[in-house]
């Protein structure tokens, strides 16, 4: 038993052992409700598997099928520009905003609390308020400009096909400019007051400060950010099936909400396993790209 003690307790001391034993608990949730899905939908992509059969094994036929079905690119092209308009807008607006909130001013912490309310409240209740907003007959948009004298007739932002894109992609900016603002406003105030006094020392203004002395500091930050935003946006599926379910005529799908449809509402759950994976690659190309850059800089 005291050998039992000593050995247990020498066990804890040492800082490698227990930082694994520490990790354990996290490691197991990460199998149960992350490793574990990830894999079923890999091995599911590889069956014929649909609602209430067993599926057969077909190896890549899944995949094969999709690079000759025409929503599937339509969706995949949806979905790359979803991606790649709505990131940078938000990367842009949300440095905008820190630089805002960077300043000091009364009440700063009640409004700092208050711009992340768009990304606080829950994706479905937000997106419900613009659903109202798009609304083709009620819609405070088109009275605005009807008032205006600049339309005679509603706007159909969700109907029309060049529109609809456009729409979702409005909301999800607006969504997503507060996470950028909040992550590089922290990055902002770790940026050394040191440094920008001595460049306004030496007689740099506003604009070279934060180009050589501001920038630098939280291009890290801004680059991290940006990819969980194209994993997210990628991702994405509960702001286009409220809004849109995908349409008009496929116009507004992207990987999860086609994966969706043809996983449960057609039934075929393994080509809608194969149709979600379609993500992975795109997603570790992004990431590898972000995360050598940086290791670079480094």
């Amino acid at each position: 038993m005291r050998g039992g003690a000593v050995t247990t307790g020498s066990l804890l001391e040492r800082e490698s052992s227990l930082g694994v034993i520490l990790m354990l608990p996290g490691a197991l949730l990460l199998m149960v409700f992350m490793a574990y899905p990830f894999f079923l939908g890999i091995w599911l992509s590889l069956t014929d598997s649909g609602i209430g059969r067993v599926g057969r094994f077909i190896g890549l036929q899944n995949f094969v099928d999709l690079l000759s079905d025409t929503i599937f690119h339509q969706t995949a092209r949806n979905t790359l520009i979803y991606a790649l308009v709505t990131v940078p807008f938000k990367c842009a607006l949300g440095l905008g905003l820190a630089l805002v909130l960077n300043n000091r001013m009364r009440f700063s912490n009640p409004v700092r609390a208050a711009v992340m309310m768009p990304w606080i409240v829950p994706t479905a209740l937000s997106t419900l308020g613009w659903f109202m907003i798009f609304d083709p007959v009620f819609s405070p948009i088109s009275w605005l400009f009807k008032q205006l004298g600049l339309i005679k007739a509603n706007i159909n932002f969700l109907g029309d096909p060049k529109l609809a894109i456009s729409s979702v992609s409005l909301v999800n900016i607006w969504r997503g400019v507060p996470f950028f603002g909040i992550i590089i406003l922290a990055g902002l105030q770790a940026v050394p007051a040191e440094l920008q006094e001595a460049a306004a020392i030496d007689g740099a203004g506003v604009w070279h400060r934060f180009l050589h002395v501001t920038v630098p500091h939280i291009k890290g930050v801004v680059l991290i950010a940006s990819l969980l935003s194209i994993i997210w946006t990628f991702a994405d599926f509960q702001l286009i099936y409220v809004l849109t379910k995908g349409g008009p005529a496929n116009q507004t799908h992207i990987f999860g909400t086609y994966a969706y449809q043809i996983g449960l509402s057609a039934t075929e759950i393994g080509m809608g396993a194969a149709i979600a994976l379609y993500m992975f690659p795109i997603l570790s190309m992004f990431a590898v790209i972000l995360l050598v850059y940086l290791r670079r800089e480094e």
